[in-house]
């Protein structure tokens, strides 16, 4: 029995380690309530593997009593922007679809994910984002790109 508690305790920490620490540059309310109000947030996200590109998500986040301890389960609507904001450099070869960012949307069940897929034949990076649950996903999704300048190649795996 112990040991299962440590194993679920080492998995929870682990998934929090590889979780993408977004920047949260603001957000509006949408439905008040006394305990917290439910809200809009705009997070940025630096892509770890392409310096001078960031993602801003836009996601709705739920307020009140459960949203303030972090167990509430935040709705799957999600929407993705992401621009070049500097020179162009990759830290290494890309993989042609990669998983770059993901966030838990609610205590262990929903998790949001921003993937990266290179589209070689037009020299631009494309980011999609979705929510997934352990029993059953969304279909609901944003995609953006990002054009690599001429004269830059994108390294790939």
């Amino acid at each position: 029995m112990k040991s299962s508690l440590k194993l679920a305790a080492l998995l929870a920490c682990a998934g929090t380690l590889a979780t993408a620490h977004a920047e949260q540059i603001g957000s509006v309310n949408t439905n008040f309530r006394l305990t917290g109000s439910d809200r809009v947030v705009v997070e940025a996200y630096d892509d770890p593997q392409v310096k001078g590109v960031t993602c801003y998500v836009s996601r709705a986040r739920t307020g009140g009593v459960k949203g303030t301890l972090g167990i509430a389960e935040d709705p799957t609507e999600a929407s993705i922007a992401c621009r070049q904001v500097g020179a162009i450099s990759f830290t290494g070869p890309l993989k042609q679809q990669d998983d770059v960012f993901n966030e838990r949307m609610s205590f262990l069940f929903k998790t949001l994910h921003v993937v990266r897929v290179v589209d070689a034949k037009r020299n631009a990076l494309v980011y999609l984002t979705y929510s997934d649950r352990v029993v059953s996903g969304s279909a609901k999704n944003s995609v953006t790109a990002v054009p690599v300048p001429a004269g830059t190649a994108i390294p790939l795996r």
